[in-house]
């Protein structure tokens, strides 16, 4: 059970690392002030396979209206993808993709919206910067180099998730040591560099905690993990930049209110220092930030 004794241990053994600053910049004309103001994510699933119900849109006229609609709630940005992370899903080529994305970014870019695509794919990425992406969420760990030159010859922004496999959709186990943080560091610190080698300025880091691995189906021992990675976010920022969360479920627990999970997990991750907030659950997180922001 966490309590009052083991957030303020964490504090005391790396205690340095809680007063880290990240970079700011623009993204689409937009600034952000990281260091002092966290930012929220609005979720948008093109594919029916998605299980949060509430974010799937069919159509890219009922996308659109949702992402409005998020946007009003106060998403300062609006995640779309088209193919589902879920291990059973359907597997969606580029074309596929694309008929389902283009549209969608260029009617939000037209309303002044701010878009990320997730997708692990370089041709997704090229057709959906060239449509107005702003933020590339990356889900794989190949043909970076390609893709960091196509953010970086948009100015777009990249979310560098820790995938640890080719793809979100072919990963191996997740390490569980004791300390997961060195391990991430080193992930990214790598990155970064490939992504900076490449000309790319506006980077994120997301651990990855929504996505499927197989050792991490006993729920206890996934939100122990999911819990220690959201306080443990500050050590992260040593890196120097931004980190994002995707928020997750754990749906065993909650059950009929499930919708509440992801404001519980905001709560942690706010706690550890988290500077983007990808939610499916907007004004609850929304209502979470200003209220901590209060205290």
């Amino acid at each position: 059970m966490l309590s009052l004794e083991q957030l303020a241990g964490l504090l005391d053994q790396h205690r340095s690392a809680a007063s880290a600053q990240v970079q700011e910049f623009a993204i689409g004309g937009r600034q952000f002030s990281f260091n002092s103001q966290p930012a929220i994510m609005g979720v948008v699933n093109l594919s029916a396979d998605s299980w949060y119900r509430e974010s799937v849109c069919l159509s890219a006229e009922a996308a659109i209206q949702r992402s409005r609609t998020l946007a009003a709630q106060g998403a300062q940005i609006i995640d779309i993808g088209a193919e589902s992370t879920l291990a059973h899903a359907a597997r969606a080529g580029d074309a596929a993709q694309n008929s389902k994305l283009l549209p969608v970014i260029q009617a939000l870019r037209a309303e002044k919206i701010l878009v990320s695509v997730e997708t692990y794919s370089p041709a997704v990425t090229r057709a959906s910067l060239e449509a107005g992406a702003n933020i590339l969420n990356l889900t794989g760990t190949e043909a970076t180099d390609e893709i960091f030159r196509l953010v970086a010859a948009h100015d777009a922004a990249v979310i560098i998730c820790y995938v640890a496999g080719k793809n979100v959709r072919a990963v191996g186990d997740y390490d569980l040591s004791a300390d997961p943080v060195p391990m991430l560091h080193d992930f990214f610190a790598r990155q970064i560099e490939s992504a900076r080698r490449n000309g790319v300025q506006k980077i994120f880091l997301d651990p990855g905690l929504g996505f499927y691995y197989r050792n991490l189906q006993d729920s206890a021992v996934r939100i122990r993990h999911q819990m220690k990675i959201f306080l443990n976010t500050f050590r992260l920022r040593e890196l120097g930049f931004p980190v994002c969360h995707a928020l997750p479920h754990a749906f065993e627990f909650f059950g009929e209110e499930v919708r509440c999970a992801e404001p519980f997990f905001a709560v942690l991750a706010a706690l550890g220092k988290t500077d983007l907030f990808r939610t499916h659950e907007v004004p609850r997180i929304r209502a979470v930030l200003e209220t901590m922001k209060s205290c």
